[in-house]
């Protein structure tokens, strides 16, 4: 394979159409072109390896990118690991390994209902100054109280979810959770850019976080709606807490590692072709191919199809809700990140791809329509056929 230090597109070993990838090439040009975002970056590999990897805008290949929930496939598969290991139960309760999480009748909540995001405390705080500690977050969640019964719906957890996961594996594994990622997952993978925790002196390449773009206005609404409704303030001056050097250096699990489109489409290369058979494959089977939850998401009703810790695409007319386009099998598996941000693999195809932003958009229709235009063009890029022999 060529460099792609300077944006180049190798489809031929990748068995992909150039056209389609000039395709896709063209609409995240045209995005950056007409705004308002500062930079998008892209990766499709196929086959273990990198065919498109691309930077547009104000940065270049260089840049690693705040991948927010993109984070949390990458998080969960620490998890897997040490399902596989025989060290971690999904069915039994998050206090038989964390027994102060159990208090507040919290005592019954399973890690597998952590993981698919129907634990009932999606809301919970974990914030500073606590979260810099380990005593100070397990603190935090002692004290967490449940919104619903666990089990009984679907309501995503954005942040409050992984912080436990990140506790269950220092427990079960006894190191630091950002440690244990980069060991046991990362480095075997060969990734150098994806990285929970990243220390301040190595922040240098990260692009900064901006809000750009106004809310959408009511010709909008009314054509994705078919009539003229009241949009929330869809801006979070939260978000930027990202580009505090100490919250990147905390390594948020939830949403906090930093990567490259290139190293977050080879992650999920990783994922497809389970290299040195870094996860016990029936676990790894699956958690990644098995729908286990369907309770209606509450933003799009659609069928939430969440495997452990990712979604899964399935197929029919909520196909387009789940982040993948809809030029992707029913097997396909990823997750969506603030702004349009996506990774996912196809395992009928063998495609994996990222697309990655540091515009904080306004506008969540148009991050919406970049994300499925993007991931359309990447699904559509070959033909579904295995790997060369």
């Amino acid at each position: 394979m060529r460099s792609f230090e300077d944006g180049v597109t190798v489809p031929g070993p990748a068995g992909l159409a150039p056209e389609r990838l000039e395709e896709l090439r063209g609409r995240v040009r045209h995005a950056i072109e007409k705004g308002p975002l500062p930079s998008i970056q892209i990766a499709l590999a196929r086959h273990g390896k990198l065919a498109l990897f691309e930077t547009f805008g104000r940065a270049d290949n260089n840049t690693r990118f705040n991948v927010f929930s993109c984070t949390k496939p990458v998080v969960a598969s620490a998890i897997w690991r040490l399902m596989g290991e025989g060290r971690i139960d999904i069915r039994l309760p998050v206090a038989h390994y964390i027994a102060r999480f159990g208090e507040n009748g919290k005592q019954d909540v399973t890690v597998e209902q952590v993981l698919c995001h129907t634990a009932g405390f999606p809301r919970a705080p974990m914030t500073a100054p606590r979260w810099w500690t380990r005593e100070g977050r397990l603190e935090t969640m002692r004290q967490w109280r449940l919104n619903w019964e666990p089990g009984s719906r679907m309501e995503y957890h954005p942040l409050s979810a992984h912080w436990v996961l990140a506790e269950l594996i220092e427990c079960v594994a006894g190191c630091d959770y950002r440690a244990y990622i980069r060991s046991r997952i990362v480095e075997p993978l060969g990734l150098t850019r994806l990285r929970l925790g990243v220390p301040v002196h190595e922040q240098g390449d990260i692009a900064l976080l901006q809000q750009v773009g106004e809310p959408p206005d009511s010709a909008e609404l009314k054509a994705q709606f078919g009539t003229v409704i009241e949009w929330p303030n869809t801006v979070d001056d939260s978000l930027l807490m990202f580009n505090d050097p100490k919250v990147r250096a905390l390594g948020v699990p939830g949403g906090g590692a930093v990567s490259t489109a290139a190293d977050m489409a080879l992650f999920y290369q990783g994922l497809m072709r389970n290299p040195g058979t870094l996860w016990q494959p029936q676990v790894l089977a699956d958690a990644i191919g098995r729908v286990r939850v369907d309770f209606p998401d509450p933003l799009t009703r659609a069928p939430a199809n969440r495997g452990l810790g990712v979604v899964i695409a399935g197929s029919g007319r909520y196909l387009p809700y789940r982040g993948m386009g809809n030029r992707v099998s029913p097997q396909a598996f990823g997750h969506q990140g603030v702004g349009g941000q996506v990774a996912w693999g196809d395992p009928v195809s063998g495609i994996s791809f990222c697309l990655l932003t540091n515009g904080l958009d306004a506008n969540p229709l148009r991050c919406a329509q970049l994300c499925a235009a993007a991931s359309n063009r990447a699904g559509g890029s070959c033909p579904a056929n295995p790997d060369p022999a």
